[in-house]
């Protein structure tokens, strides 16, 4: 969870105090309304500079507005574990994949990935980056921002560590619904960013991008988002574009046996995977318009779940457990045989278990119209064989979802954990 800093500096927000009888002014002094107005095109500019200076200059110096909680909440850099793993949903997010350049080796990558780690812990602490920076955060505070580092399968190849590329980052199988670009999918190096700002999250992508100079060059990008914090009644579980609670049943830090489905143990293999986790990245793009065509009840049995609040079509509240056996006055199962909901199940699945933890997207319309719209599906897990894959493959068999889904690129990432304090992520690797 993101730490709450009290300490971080308050950002001034002088208030330019209102002057008595700014109203009636132009009456006392003989100036007409039609006069003022004639005249306003000629002076405003200077006027407006004016009055601007005047306000600041009268402003109080104790007069101080602090951060809101929202702008002053700080995830760590430096950890067990890298961050964007296990912090709640941000509201903006950007995901970007890297390729090193031709000649780059690994020399340059453990350079650039301390460039990298640098960058992303000054930021993370709402302070500027150390060089060039462009000033788009400059008013805000952290914003939970959180970045994350991860290798690809290339990666091991373009840097001659390939004794060390983990059995777990084997190409993922192919699946039915997929129509993936390959252009947008995989890549040597991958970056997850996160913010509760959209300039905050703008602003770390753009420093990361500069970051790379001629070590590596961007190969793809894609940027998400989710609800914003506080614009629900009480804390929920996000929605989705198809206007579905999409979490529910995630795996949760409380969980005894969170770490073990999530982390790769501390002795673990290879060995600078300790405390690491993969990531499975998938953009799935959402066939709105067939979806929407769909009757609420028949959106629900696709789902398994009702879609005001989550709960199972059995009854109960949305983290009321499922009833997979119970049947409806002609013997059919409530929640039917192929509803999401139920396939997704990890006792349906030998108890594979992954972490979602998703964003958004929607990149406009196709020339008839059509949303290009849908899901940037990041899931978390131990060992993507003993996770997502086991569960995509009996989705694959007969989600009811699947006609109305399609999964358009793909990466898997090596994430290892995180960075001791006066390390760079994936250090143990590159100068081991």
């Amino acid at each position: 969870m993101p730490d709450q800093n009290p300490s971080l500096p308050a950002t001034e927000r002088p208030r330019v105090p209102r002057q008595a009888g700014a109203d009636n002014g132009s009456a006392r002094t003989g100036v007409s309304r039609r006069r003022l107005l004639g005249t306003a095109g000629a002076t405003g500019l200077v006027l407006g500079a004016a009055g601007a200076a005047a306000g600041y200059a009268a402003a109080a110096p104790d007069d101080v507005t602090p951060l809101t909680s929202l702008g002053a909440r700080r995830a760590t850099f430096h950890g067990k574990h890298q961050p964007g793993i296990t912090e709640p949903l941000q509201a903006r997010g950007h995901l970007i994949a890297f390729d090193l350049a031709p000649g780059a080796g690994r020399t340059e990558a453990a350079a650039l990935l301390r460039r990298w780690s640098t960058t992303a812990e000054r930021l993370m602490a709402g302070e500027p980056a150390a060089h060039g920076d462009t000033d788009v955060a400059r008013d805000a505070g952290p914003s939970s921002l959180t970045i994350t580092f991860g290798f690809g399968h290339s990666f091991f190849d373009r840097t001659g560590l390939q004794k060390q590329r983990p059995a777990a980052l084997d190409p993922l199988p192919a699946f039915s619904s997929d129509r993936l670009d390959t252009a947008r999918s995989n890549g040597d190096l991958w970056v997850q960013i996160g913010a509760d700002d959209a300039l905050v999250a703008f602003h770390a992508l753009r420093a990361i991008q500069k970051d790379a100079g001629s070590a590596a060059r961007v190969r793809w990008q894609m940027n998400g988002f989710n609800r914003s914090p506080g614009a629900t009644a009480h804390p929920m579980t996000a929605r989705n574009l198809m206007g579905q609670v999409d979490g529910t049943g995630n795996p949760r830090p409380t969980d005894p046996d969170f770490d073990r489905r999530i982390f790769v143990p501390a002795d673990g293999t290879p060995s600078w995977m300790a405390n690491g986790s993969y990531a499975v990245v998938r953009r799935i793009r959402m066939l709105l318009d067939d979806w929407e065509k769909l009757s609420l009840a028949q959106q629900e049995n696709v789902i398994g779940r009702r879609k005001s609040d989550g709960a199972p079509l059995t009854g109960g509240t949305e983290t009321t457990e499922m009833d997979l056996e119970k049947t409806d006055r002609d013997g059919e199962y409530v929640i039917p045989v192929n509803a999401h909901a139920r396939i997704t199940r990890p006792d349906q699945n030998g108890g594979a278990a992954m972490l979602r933890r998703s964003f958004s997207y929607h990149d406009g319309y196709d020339p008839d119209g059509t949303p290009d719209a849908g899901l940037l599906f990041i899931c978390w897990q131990a060992d993507p064989l003993r996770g997502f894959v086991p569960v995509q493959r009996k989705l694959d068999r007969g989600d009811a979802l699947s006609p109305y889904i399609r999964h358009e690129a793909s990466g898997l990432f090596a994430v290892p954990g995180g960075a001791a304090k006066g390390e760079y992520v994936g250090q143990r690797l590159l100068e081991a």
